[in-house]
């Protein structure tokens, strides 16, 4: 489910590539995490994390998550929260190489790394949790107010929008824009050009600048609001996801 590919100055890839969409299920969020916690102990310096050209992740795989009972339910959504925790204490500088599309939890994932190139032209991303409905909880708006500030986010979060490339570039949802062949490239090179720095200082600052997104994220253990599972298994949320997985089966 990834690919984890070296680049000069110790820099890492980490690929997902678990077909057709990069679609999260707990075996790729676990397997995320793992890869992103112990990257800075097999050498790496810096962090590139990657999907394929034209898809960047799907998000959670709604699918095979509503076949899951209660404690299946929490077992996901915990190891999803400590995927995001793990990026944003990671000891190592990370940027999102967005490929291509990066609905809901793509998106979410994004809003963890120190810099984000994302694909320009047709491609979009959002979080657009509302929309499949699912609320979006406070701990991943905080880190969307982080990043676009109150009202943007405000405005986004609620409706679910999802924006083309260069909307995102613009409200800053991303940093940069290349061809899509040469995201990864440009995700490389700016990380490169960060590596340069000289070292302590560069991460001294580092972590002073997201002391706040650490403090937040440091520990998931009782991060995500029991409600929000509750909610999960509403009546509204479980009929606007079937309704979903029906689509998605006749196409």
């Amino acid at each position: 489910m990834l690919d984890i590919l070296p680049h000069d100055g110790g820099i890492h890839e980490i690929r997902m590539a678990r077909a057709p969409v990069n679609a999260f299920d707990l075996g790729l969020v676990q397997a995320l995490r793992e890869a992103i916690v112990e990257a800075p102990s097999n050498g790496a310096r810096g962090i590139v994390l990657s999907g394929a050209q034209g898809m960047f992740s799907a998000g959670v795989d709604v699918p095979a998550l509503i076949q899951r009972d209660r404690a299946g339910v929490k077992e996901f959504w915990d190891a999803f929260f400590a995927l995001c925790g793990a990026i944003a204490t990671s000891s190592v500088p990370t940027v999102a190489a967005v490929t291509g599309h990066s609905p809901a939890g793509g998106a979410v994932v994004s809003l963890f790394c120190d810099y984000r190139v994302m694909a320009h032209g047709v491609y979009k991303i959002g979080l657009n949790e509302v929309q499949v409905g699912l609320s979006v909880p406070e701990p991943i708006q905080f880190a969307m107010r982080r990043i676009v500030g109150a009202y943007r986010a405000e405005r986004l979060l609620v409706a679910g929008a999802m924006v083309d490339a260069e909307q995102a570039h613009a409200i800053g949802l991303v940093d940069e824009l290349a061809a899509v062949e040469q995201v990864v490239t440009r995700s490389v090179q700016w990380l490169d050009d960060l590596l340069k720095l000289p070292t302590k200082a560069m991460l001294r600052t580092r972590a002073i600048a997201r002391a706040d997104l650490t403090a937040v994220w440091g520990d998931t253990t009782d991060l995500l609001d029991p409600g929000f599972i509750d909610d999960f298994f509403g009546d509204e949320t479980q009929s606007v996801m079937r309704a979903l997985v029906a689509r998605l089966k006749s196409k």
